[in-house]
């Protein structure tokens, strides 16, 4: 089969550039080859955050002029893809429609094999759905997520809590009851992947819905490899395994969380019985457990007026901003997390969030933002993102 055969098409000359920031969820700062600054759309809602760190390949879509006109577009150019572990990974989400066509009128999803497709962008009451299908005779509802976050054999979707999301799971749950054909094809734009789960440390709600409907709804991960013609790398496309059991012992709202916490300017803090310190300004990760009640946690460390009773408490009274990233487990991971960060950068205070423990401390340091560290992400996914 020739390259071209296995290229759905997006339109457009590529071209290749290096990631600076994103200053909103929609735009891209990055240099082109020719060390030129671009601004370029970004048709991603998702965090991305393991993906987009500085310097990063993006590949491109040059829009400035489409089918003879000149665009009057703000950008000239659309992110379609970015590059990890040495191969593309495809960032545009309402070109995966056109992916998910592509695969299916060539036979390349094993359990819609067969498949005709009917209409695109079905409307079913308030809610509308990416395809209807025939498929063994019978009308089948489908709908098409794209999943960018993977590490460790694990796939995880979404990256960002996504409402849309759990209803089209609740509204398929509901038709199928009645008989209707549901589906949810989830394209993982990885090949090197054997599990999909719900990512239940971010989206706790659609994790929960969609082992509800587990019995209604046909979910359906399916890994892909993309070259860097972007091109599709057709033989190492598979289905993904759920597991099922262990997404029952572990979707549950425990476990432990990091905080990453920001002081714009150095602080002088007295926290509980510790001696007085110096805190630089910079980015600081705490560690911390709630075995029972963990959102609610979250949520009274983000709320400005609160009783002070942790250590952490009077740090994120300094704070200029204060974001929680929670990994769910049925084990208190607490220490080995502390650990594991130890290894990263400066250790914080000693005996900090750790008076009930061995461990020396529970907070960490560092001049810059640890989400642009790749060895952070990879601290995080080694948490999260376990094969069951």
């Amino acid at each position: 089969m020739e390259t071209e055969e296995r290229r759905p098409y997006f339109g457009g000359e590529i071209v290749k550039a290096s990631f600076i920031s994103r200053p909103n969820r929609f735009l891209v700062h990055c240099h082109g080859r020719d060390g030129k600054k671009i601004r370029a759309f970004l048709p991603n809602p998702g965090r991305l955050w393991e993906l987009l760190l500085p310097g990063a390949t993006l590949y491109l879509r040059r829009d400035g002029v489409r089918e003879g006109k000149l665009s009057k577009r703000k950008t000239q150019h659309t992110a379609l893809a970015v590059e990890r572990e040495g191969r593309p990974i495809f960032l545009h989400t309402h070109e995966t429609n056109t992916v998910a066509r592509y695969l299916l009128e060539n036979s390349l999803i094993p359990p819609l094999q067969g498949a005709s497709i009917v209409q695109a962008e079905v409307a079913v009451g308030r809610s509308r759905f990416d395809f209807l299908l025939i498929h063994e005779g019978e009308e089948l509802y489908l709908e098409v997520k794209s999943c960018t976050l993977f590490g460790n054999g694990v796939a995880m979707f979404p990256d960002a809590v996504t409402a849309r999301g759990k209803r089209h799971i609740l509204k398929l749950a509901e038709m199928s009851r009645k008989g209707i054909r549901a589906s949810v094809l989830f394209i993982v734009h990885h090949p090197k992947v054997e599990w999909f789960m719900p990512d239940y440390h971010t989206d706790f709600d659609f994790s929960t819905a969609m082992l509800h409907c587990q019995r209604y709804v046909q979910f359906i991960p399916a890994a892909i490899g993309w070259n860097k013609d972007l091109s599709l790398d057709i033989g190492k496309t598979k289905i993904l395994r759920i597991p099922w059991n262990y997404l029952k012992r572990e979707v549950k709202d425990r476990g432990s969380y990091l905080l990453i916490v920001k002081l714009t300017k150095k602080a002088t803090i007295k926290a509980g019985r510790l001696p007085k310190s110096v805190f630089p300004a910079g980015y600081y990760v705490y560690v911390g457990s709630a075995m029972s009640g963990l959102s609610s946690r979250l949520a009274r460390h983000r709320r400005p007026n609160k009783k002070i009773h942790w250590h952490i408490d009077y740090l994120t009274a300094a704070a200029s901003h204060i974001l929680p990233l929670p990994i769910r487990s049925s084990k208190r991971q607490e220490c080995e997390i502390a650990k594991a960060l130890s290894s990263l950068g400066q250790t914080g205070q000693r005996g900090f969030g750790s008076s009930d423990c061995e461990c020396a401390t529970h907070l960490f340091y560092s001049p810059t933002n640890p989400l642009e560290s790749e060895d952070f992400h990879q601290l995080l996914q080694n948490f999260r993102m376990r094969a069951p």
